[in-house]
């Protein structure tokens, strides 16, 4: 029983002594490199810092343009008319022709006269007699007409039939009937004019109801009255109001334009023939 005790108590002071042992030896490297802190690893470089480049220009849209055919404008109208409508759009075309071609005509004729007119009239005053300054007047002018007129009047007053009459009156007639053949003159193409002012928009107006009479009785026909069936051909027939107006417009101020610049004119032509006329009765020929 000793000897048992003796045993276990020398086992256990042999397990704490080597337990002494191991626990006073240094720590393995692995353990002691573990619990040593890491060496901080040295920093990547900075990368360097980018240059600025110029930002890209934005891209405009394209677009692409398509050509849409109208099969109602006026090409397609002219296409689709009967001959109602293209003799209307004829005619409209002609008077059309016609205004334009009086405008042209009268504003320089009217141009013609004013100049003529103004350098006759300081040619003619600073002559030695009324023939001298019929003479200077340019022929064919409606001063050297009217002058003429007047010089034959004076000369052929005394020692005829006319003798009888007034020698004012006589002269008086002769050079009044004188500016009226002018006035005769300027007032030629007026009336065209202002025909073609006042009939234009009725004749484009005869086409176009003429043109939505035609399309009604076509969708009637067809028995669909939707908005695309109706705007289309209805508007084609609008058309030819737009012609008829676009026709009688520039004929109606022309005429107006006209009408002042005739009457600059024969202001003009009026005070010359009388001054003429007090001349030619005062005996100086």
């Amino acid at each position: 029983m000793s000897k048992s005790l003796t045993l276990r108590a020398a086992v256990g002071a042999a397990l704490i002594a080597t337990a002494t042992l191991f626990a006073l030896q240094p720590a393995p490297a692995l353990a002691q490199a573990a619990s040593e802190p890491a060496a901080a690893e040295p920093a990547p470089a900075a990368a360097p810092a980018a240059e600025p480049t110029a930002a890209p220009a934005p891209m405009s849209p394209v677009i692409e343009k398509t050509e849409v055919h109208n099969p109602f404008g006026l090409a397609g109208m002219w296409a689709a008319s009967d001959q109602v409508k293209r003799a209307t759009l004829v005619i409209l075309a002609i008077m059309s022709v016609w205004s334009w071609y009086v405008l042209f005509v009268k504003f320089f004729e009217t141009r013609n006269m004013l100049k003529s007119g103004r350098e006759g009239i300081e040619t003619f005053w600073k002559a030695n007699s009324v023939k001298a300054g019929v003479g200077a007047l340019k022929e064919g002018s409606a001063l050297h007409y009217i002058a003429s007129q007047g010089v034959k009047a004076a000369d052929h007053h005394e020692g005829t039939m006319v003798e009888a009459i007034d020698k004012h009156t006589w002269i008086g007639m002769s050079i009044e009937r004188a500016v009226g053949s002018v006035q005769s003159r300027l007032s030629d193409g007026m009336s065209l004019l202002a025909t073609v002012g006042s009939t234009a928009p009725f004749v484009g107006l005869f086409g176009t109801t003429w043109g939505i009479y035609n399309a009604l009785v076509e969708i009637g026909l067809s028995g669909q009255a939707s908005i695309d069936r109706v705007a289309g051909p209805v508007g084609a027939a609008l058309i030819l109001t737009a012609v008829g107006l676009a026709v009688a417009v520039p004929a109606v101020m022309g005429y107006n334009w006209m009408v002042r610049r005739n009457k600059t004119v024969l202001d003009e032509t009026r005070a010359f023939s009388g001054d003429l006329l007090n001349v030619l009765l005062s005996g100086k020929r």
